[in-house]
């Protein structure tokens, strides 16, 4: 694996590959890799000829009083890791590489970006997110791209960004790695002390009781159920929402497959996590979900 610093390098190694008629694959990330990033990267390596890991903690998504500067950072571990992976490429760029003196730029995706994780964390955070991959995409050029469901709402910015640019890349959403205890990987986890760390699983059981809920066929009980979890748990949601799975509309009725999503402050930790609430029967909704998880896709970028 080569560990790259600048563009033009990355460049004239994709330049390479693809004269050789070779695929190219990109995980977007912001590092402190753990199984979420690393099934995204087998899912590239097993899908690509030449695979491209960018990690980089991009300083356009974050306010001014979220975590940038104490965002876990181990560039050594996460080569190691990324290494035994097989990613052919780590690109690792300094900040002035990507945003360098007079930058002007910036990407706006209106309406999804206005809702949930864009109404907590202001418009800045989905500008920086559809920045910064748009930049990356016309660096690697690549074939596909992964990223995470959990970061459902930033793989919906994503493909909208990709449709209305006309950009010749192919977005795969790969799906949520769970700890043991149901708890979404991500790389603030490591914020949560062991008190916050329990507390934190009532997320996915909140999700999980709504989806029973749903299953069940208790249309009014979804999100009392949720909430009934999370208040036992003492935790108070930023959002807890139902929304169309593509548009991010809010519904009440899932007539089509709907998106259960959390935001919460546990601990010292910001954290998310989602459920999808497919639209089809029970003995459909698993090979439904499979599909989307594999050719439309499905954190942390």
């Amino acid at each position: 694996m080569r560990i790259l610093r600048t563009i033009a390098e990355v460049r004239a190694a994709v330049r390479d590959a693809k004269a050789a008629g070779r695929s190219v694959g990109l995980v977007p990330t912001m590092g402190a890799f753990h199984e979420g990033h690393l099934s995204l990267m087998r899912a590239a390596r097993e899908q690509n000829d030449l695979v491209v890991v960018s990690l980089f903690v991009n300083p356009t998504q974050f306010a001014a009083n979220e975590d940038l500067s104490t965002y876990p950072r181990d560039e050594a571990r996460d080569a190691a890791l990324a290494e035994a992976e097989g990613v052919d490429i780590l690109f690792a760029p300094e900040p002035a590489e990507i945003y360098p003196d007079g930058f002007a730029t910036n990407i706006h995706v209106a309406g999804i970006t206005e809702v949930l994780d864009g109404a907590s964390r202001g418009p800045h955070h989905f500008d920086g997110v559809a920045t910064v991959v748009t930049k990356l995409f016309g660096i690697v050029l690549p074939d596909v791209a992964y990223f995470g469901q959990k970061d459902a709402q930033q793989v919906l910015v994503v493909r909208r960004v990709v449709r209305d640019l006309d950009l010749d890349v192919r977005i795969v959403a790969c799906p949520i790695v769970r700890e043991p205890d149901g708890l979404a990987m991500s790389s603030r986890n490591v914020y949560l002390d062991a008190g916050a760390r329990s507390q934190a699983t009532a997320l996915n059981r909140a999700l999980d009781a709504a989806d029973a809920a749903h299953r069940a066929g208790d249309r009014d009980g979804i999100l009392p159920a949720a909430h009934a979890v999370l208040t036992e748990a003492g935790i108070d949601a930023e959002y807890l929402e139902l929304r169309d799975a593509e548009t991010l509309r809010p519904v009440t009725r899932i007539e089509r497959d709907a998106l259960l999503l959390v935001a919460a402050r546990v601990g010292a930790a910001r954290l998310i996590d989602n459920h999808l609430l497919a639209a089809t029967s029970t003995s459909e909704t698993s090979t439904n979900t499979e599909t989307n998880s594999t050719t439309h896709g499905k954190g942390d970028a």
